[in-house]
């Protein structure tokens, strides 16, 4: 499969997304703990069907050390032990964030409540930041159809 844009020869899309992945790089640098954002974007493109996001942040996530245990259960992470209550709690809120058009009302008031609960105000900002961040990273990957499984741990960071 060939990409429909190359995203690294396109003028405008470099200059966009320079910063794209700067903010990227900041989400990193956030007090929220690097399992869990792995864990959150790796939810979000099985969601949204983004391949290329699937295949990188599974592979960050097992260079950083996560278990293949893990990483094979995010999809079914409510019926998974392996996760801890404050990660749930950002699965959770991954998905109704992402499922916006599914669920009228957007993120349910005890959605964001059991996030509260296991967040501080800077790590729920990153989140709801990352979870938008990977909507729109997943979206421009599957527009242009970005061939996935090539990536390689820290390939972009």
């Amino acid at each position: 499969m060939d990409a429909r844009l190359d995203y690294f020869t396109n003028p405008t899309a470099g200059k966009i997304l320079k910063h794209f992945m700067s903010a990227g790089k900041a989400l990193k640098d956030s007090s929220l703990p690097a399992a869990t954002q792995e864990l959150v974007a790796l939810r979000v493109s099985q969601i949204n069907g983004c391949a290329v996001c699937i295949d990188m942040h599974t592979k960050e996530a097992a260079a950083a050390g996560e278990t293949s245990a893990r990483l094979n259960l995010v999809a079914a992470w409510r019926e998974a032990t392996v996760f801890t209550e404050a990660e749930r709690a950002a699965l959770r809120l991954a998905e109704e964030g992402t499922r916006v058009a599914d669920a009228a009302g957007g993120v349910d008031d005890e959605v964001w409540a059991y996030a509260a609960r296991h967040y501080d105000e800077e790590q729920l900002a990153a989140l709801v930041i990352l979870v938008s961040f990977m909507n729109a990273a997943n979206r421009l990957n599957i527009i242009t159809r970005q061939p996935a499984g090539d990536y390689v741990p820290g390939q972009f960071h």
